[in-house]
């Protein structure tokens, strides 16, 4: 998987950064539709007909766990009801808590595992695949996947030549989120680059609202940061090799990037509740205060488009009073880092087989899209069924990258350094952002413990 990531072209990256801008200042500044990410059922989209068959599952148990709490739960449990109405299964969704690896592990060592996981890291994947704990896709699953998705996205749920995984889910993480009224109180406008990210960021704070919103608490908002500037910064060659700690973190890149960072996190009149209220700020806290009340604790949120589900718990309309743009280049384009959900199974049963194939189908991807707040990698999804233009728009860039994308770095390292809370990337970036000011001291701890998990 990490292979395929070193194939992706250079200036792939200049095009789907393009793309992405271009698309995003349409869907913000065009009106964006207005409708509050909660519809559901049918009425959008084109053809109810279902475009998959499924067997008939009377009688038999599915376990299902993925990281998703609140509406992010909500939407998907509305996609497992519908699978539970086709096939007369019964679905137990179980919520895995931030640490997905070391959930899993515990539940196999109980002998219990899950039916299907939903998986956020590629590095995990690998692991659980070279653990022997993943069950190959079946036939009718793979027919799906070859249908809908692009070679790069079968790719990533592919490990030794073997498929595993669905990508049910994307996200684009080059993305921020603004509170319109905020913006236009201060005289604020959308920043291209980063020096006017930082402006305007100053901008805001002279008007008396608190501009950056950062969900530090959740240390993988903060890799979600560094992953931007330092895409932007560095290039993607640079990004491939770090990603795969084929150059140290000590690097002179890793420096720059870290000090670029430290313009925004040393300055904590710029962050809503200073370096520590960031630190005890979880995501969707850091979403939701910035669209809440009259008077928001922030005027914008660096997140990926799935933020638009916490924004959907207030009052704010995406589109009108809550906008985006693509996270400012650094270097010479805005940086484009996808992330995602993929669906493997841990017993192979019929049962999970079909859900697989039915995850891999349009017809689950058109439910969660109506509900708002997601985005499908899968290309014959009609983009009719998206909630409002602004996330129509995010999916459109998405699918016109095609295969040249870059994923998210944290998420391709073993999950001991990219995916676990309190050690790793996620403590070390924690631990900045307490002193932005040790450079040095942050670049020798990540490859201290990138070492350690990589093996090197």
């Amino acid at each position: 998987m990490r292979r395929r990531l070193d194939r992706t072209a250079v200036r792939a990256t200049t095009a789907v950064a393009a793309t992405a801008a271009l698309a995003l200042t349409l869907a913000a500044c065009g009106g964006g539709g207005g409708a509050k990410d909660h519809t559901s059922g049918g009425g959008k989209g084109g053809s109810t007909a279902p475009t998959v068959q499924l067997p008939k599952l009377s009688g038999q148990k599915l376990q299902v766990t993925a990281v998703w709490t609140g509406p992010e739960r909500e939407n998907f449990v509305k996609v497992l009801d519908e699978f539970e109405k086709r096939t007369g299964a019964t679905v137990d969704f179980v919520p895995s808590g931030d640490d997905m690896a070391g959930f899993i592990g515990s539940k196999i060592a109980g002998g219990g595992p899950p039916d299907i996981a939903m998986l956020q890291q590629v590095g995990v994947l690998g692991e659980f695949a070279q653990k022997g704990w993943l069950k190959p896709l079946g036939a009718t699953a793979k027919e799906q996947l070859a249908k809908n998705y692009s070679k790069g996205w079968q790719d990533l749920g592919t490990h030794k030549g073997t498929a595993y995984g669905v990508y049910f889910k994307a996200s684009n993480k080059s993305l921020v989120w603004y509170n319109a009224q905020a913006f236009d109180n201060a005289g604020a406008h959308e920043p291209k680059t980063w020096p006017d990210f930082v402006k305007a960021a100053e901008i805001i704070a002279e008007s008396g609202v608190e501009p950056v919103s950062v969900g530090g608490a959740d240390g993988w908002t903060l890799t979600d940061w560094f992953e931007n500037i330092y895409l932007s910064q560095a290039g993607p060659k640079k990004y491939d090799q770090l990603a795969q700690h084929k150059i140290k973190w000590t690097d002179a890149s890793v420096k720059q990037a870290l000090t670029t960072l430290g313009q925004l996190f040393g300055r904590k009149d710029l962050l809503a509740g200073g370096n520590s209220g960031a630190l005890q700020t979880d995501f969707p806290t850091s979403v939701t205060q910035t669209f809440s009340g009259d008077t928001p604790k922030a005027a914008m949120v660096s997140s990926a488009d799935f933020a638009a589900a916490n924004i959907s718990q207030t009052r704010a309309k995406v589109g009108t009073d809550a906008k985006v743009f693509p996270f400012p280049a650094v270097g010479a384009d805005s940086p484009v880092v996808t992330g995602g959900d993929v669906a493997v199974a841990l017993k192979d049963n019929k049962a999970s087989q079909a859900l697989l194939t039915f995850l891999a189908s349009t017809d689950a991807a058109k439910i969660w899209a109506q509900a708002g707040g997601f985005i499908s990698p899968n290309k014959k999804l009609d983009q009719a069924a998206y909630a409002n233009d602004v996330m129509r728009e995010i999916a459109k860039a998405l699918i016109a990258a095609g295969d040249d994308f870059r994923f998210d770095m944290s998420d391709q390292a073993p999950a001991s350094f990219g995916g676990k809370p309190g050690q790793g990337e996620w403590k070390d970036l924690q631990d900045f952002l307490k002193n932005p000011k040790d450079v040095a001291g942050t670049q020798a701890q990540l490859e201290k413990d990138a070492a350690k998990s990589f093996g090197h």
